[in-house]
């Protein structure tokens, strides 16, 4: 006879990227992608996806993106909780697209809907002959791969400078989460730490 403890529990996404604010620039895009632990698997949804180019708007001089977020993950255990990574990107004087900043921000945990401020940065050349150099050439420092921004090794040898906000919106929902021994009862107004989530040993608050 099958058991009807269930053995997996689901985590479902859906919202948007509502906007950003870099008061030093405009006609800016944005990509986004999702960063999770071994145990967690996309079952629906899009786990990248990038934007339309906006411009700000004259009234509050933001950018307006209202770009959409939809996926579902199921996974075994909390170890490696969602991630999301947002790159800004956006034309230099030369018209060559660059890097506006990075962020990232764990998906909440509690079901409901949450609203989530980014602060973004950009990497830093180390010396002033490397930023002259990025600048006539137009190709700043940037990552490979921006999935490192989720990830602790190596950032703090990373020379960053803070640059512009991304305001994100959630709207959450789990499934067999208390099943199985984790109480995601919303009211408090944080969680508890939770020790590895993101795959490093430092705990985080979500």
């Amino acid at each position: 006879m099958a058991s009807s403890n269930p053995s997996v529990f689901l985590l479902m996404i859906n919202g948007q990227i509502e906007g950003g604010n870099f008061p030093e620039y405009d006609d800016l895009y944005c990509k986004y992608c999702f960063v999770y632990g071994h145990d967690w698997a996309p079952t629906s949804g899009l786990e990248e996806g990038i934007s339309q180019i906006t411009c700000k708007s004259r009234e509050s001089h933001k950018l307006i993106w209202n770009f959409p977020l939809d996926i579902t993950f199921k996974s075994t255990n909390p170890f490696g909780w969602p991630q999301i990574v947002v790159s800004v990107y956006g034309p230099d004087v030369f018209a060559n697209d660059v890097v506006r900043g990075y962020g990232a921000t764990h998906i909440p945990f509690t079901p409901g809907k949450h609203t989530r401020t980014i602060p973004m940065f950009v990497p830093e050349s180390t010396s002033r002959l490397q930023k002259l150099t990025s600048w006539l050439m137009g190709r700043r420092p940037e990552f490979t791969d921006p999935k490192v921004v989720a990830q602790g090794e190596g950032r703090e040898v990373t020379r960053v400078r803070s640059q512009g906000f991304v305001t994100l919106q959630f709207n959450i929902v789990t499934k067999d989460l208390k099943k199985l021994g984790y109480d995601t009862t919303p009211g408090s107004s944080e969680a508890p730490p939770i020790t590895g989530l993101s795959g490093t040993d430092q705990p985080y608050t979500l």
